[in-house]
């Protein structure tokens, strides 16, 4: 093994096996980076918290863990239904691009626990952090187990340990935001009585709001606000029932409850992902309302976003500068969320009779014009999610509109929805399912035939130096793959075909466009490369930054 390779040889700590925490270990593992993932829980939890998973997220889960397995227990939705003191006022229909799935969370640990064993890794339980450190180059961190302390030494710790987040204390970071009045009482139970099954139901009324939302194993997920001083042991089915009728259709009764309980709802926001070495995704960075379902997705792509960023740096392929690009990435995206949670909250709970008319004119219009349909679905999808260009991404600093990243490849957006023929055969099939998610991928996009390479028919003096820039990163960062007008998807190459007046198009290994260019001016491709993916060297600038209330200095 050479110095470079001892000294990036340290594993990196997940703290907490949720979810979030499991989608960062298992992305690393198949990414050949050593992980330890623990979680101070005795066992995984049985309770079944978060359950909607939208396309996103499921292309994500799916590129981890089992499909079929996936499939299998999860229940495809048909619909959000609003009512008004229980009269319908829209219907919000899904197809099957826009289309999610209620896949409780206990059955998504499943899955990517099966999916981390896979990769060779496996969750610690009754295992945790009491203390971090941090050097120029690791992390010193003290967990607590159940054979007593011990500290160990890591190159980057991910702290993924929820809303109460020890990693998010120790790093002594603010999680400004405020807590909502009302408490909130929930039960899984079967349902009797005429309601749809494969729908998630909204009754807002002056009494408070009732969500009902169908559940795989033929049960409904039921919440409501109660009481602000409800206490947990007073919360019981009988007194779900009596808010069920009091602010649902009527007829139905709850029988053979799973679980019932209570909860808060909060709306906060880390001041920061990442100090250092040291970073936050999921509910430790940022937690809001269920309205939407969009909990455990933006928690998931955190991790997804983080993992191939920070399995680049571990293998010595990647400048802090990509690093770097987490927070602002998934804050823009947390922000909005939070925002959209608190508008759809607030909405749910509105009790003056001239708001409730407002409200519901506003929904009822909206869904008459397809307003849901057009934006309020897709971005819910998270299929538009689209990070800012310029620091991060190539582009000229402005925000991509939804129209422009329908019709083709945009920088910052995720790539378009077209189908291809690769050539590896396998039939038709999605761009987003045919890329490798493991590496870069550099679309050469083609509006005529490919020539074959000679004097007369070099792409130009420009693609000197991209060509130079592909060799230097290697296979394992980079690869070319020709997309013909046709649809036809070249196989893997490390040459950069001749193809006049092509686009150049790279893909980032999470699907997202980092930079278009062309043949003549791959001026932007190059900037991404040099900027994000060539290694910096060894003697970098000192920082300093705060851990635990002293200051620290580090390379980083």
């Amino acid at each position: 093994m050479n110095t470079h390779e001892t000294a990036h040889g340290l594993p990196v700590l997940v703290v907490g096996a949720g979810p979030v925490g499991l989608t960062v270990a298992t992305e690393l593992a198949r990414r050949g980076v050593p992980v330890r993932c623990v979680d101070r829980a005795p066992a995984p939890s049985t309770l079944s918290k978060a359950l909607l998973v939208w396309p996103r997220t499921l292309q994500v889960l799916r590129g981890l863990g089992d499909a079929e397995a996936i499939a299998r227990r999860s229940m495809p939705l048909d619909s959000f239904r609003y009512y008004s003191s229980a009269r319908q006022i829209a219907r919000i229909g899904f197809n099957a691009r826009t289309r999610p799935v209620i896949l409780p969370q206990p059955d998504i640990e499943d899955v990517l626990r099966d999916a981390l064993t896979v990769a060779g890794g496996k969750p610690e339980w009754n295992t945790g952090l009491i203390g971090l450190t941090q050097e120029p180059d690791r992390v010193r961190a003290t967990l607590a187990t159940g054979a007593g302390t011990v500290e160990e030494e890591f190159r980057y710790v991910v702290g993924c340990d929820g809303a109460g987040s020890t990693v998010r204390s120790l790093l002594g970071l603010d999680f400004d935001g405020m807590t909502y009045p009302n408490t909130f009482m929930l039960a899984d139970a079967r349902v009797g009585g005429a309601i749809q099954h494969d729908a998630a139901h909204y009754y807002c009324s002056p009494r408070g709001v009732l969500v009902m939302i169908g559940l795989p194993d033929g049960r409904f997920r039921v919440f409501t606000s109660a009481p602000p001083d409800l206490a947990p042991a007073d919360a019981t089915l009988g007194l779900l029932q009596e808010m069920v009728d009091q602010r649902g259709p009527g007829g139905l009764t709850l029988h053979d409850d799973q679980w019932t309980s209570t909860f808060a709802v909060h709306a906060r926001h880390a001041d920061r992902y990442r100090i250092g070495r040291v970073f936050l995704a999921g509910d430790a960075a940022h937690i809001h309302s269920p309205a939407g379902g969009q909990g455990l997705n933006t928690g998931v792509t955190d991790a997804h976003n983080l993992a191939w960023k920070l399995a680049l740096a571990w293998h010595g392929h990647a400048r802090d500068a990509l690093l770097a690009s987490y927070e602002p990435e998934r804050a823009q995206v947390a922000r909005a969320v939070v925002r959209q949670a608190d508008l759809q909250t607030k909405a749910w709970l509105i009790r003056k009779p001239a708001q409730v008319l407002l409200r519901d004119t506003a929904v009822r219009a909206a869904a008459s014009t397809r307003l849901f349909d057009r934006d309020y679905v897709p971005w819910l999808t998270g299929l538009r999610t689209a990070y800012l260009q310029g620091a991060v991404v190539g582009g000229d600093g402005k925000r991509p509109s939804g129209r422009a990243r329908e019709r083709g490849f945009v920088p910052g957006a995720l790539v378009p929805p077209l189908e291809v023929a690769p050539a590896d055969g396998g039939g038709p099939r999605q761009l987003s399912d045919a890329l490798s998610d493991l590496r870069h991928t550099l679309l050469v996009v083609g509006d005529g035939p490919q020539r074959p390479s000679g004097p007369g028919d070099a792409p130009g003096a420009e693609a000197s130096p991209l060509a130079e820039a592909v060799a230097a990163l290697g296979p394992e960062v980079l690869r070319i793959r020709r997309l013909d007008p046709d649809g036809r998807l070249g196989a893997d190459s490390g040459t950069l075909p001749s193809v006049p007046g092509s686009r150049l198009v790279l893909v980032r290994p999470d699907l997202h466009i980092a930079a278009c260019g062309t043949a003549a001016d791959p001026s932007p491709i190059l900037a991404y490369l040099h900027g994000h993916l060539f290694a910096a060297p060894r003697t970098v600038d000192t920082a300093a930054f705060e851990i635990g209330g002293r200051m620290l200095s580090s390379r980083f």
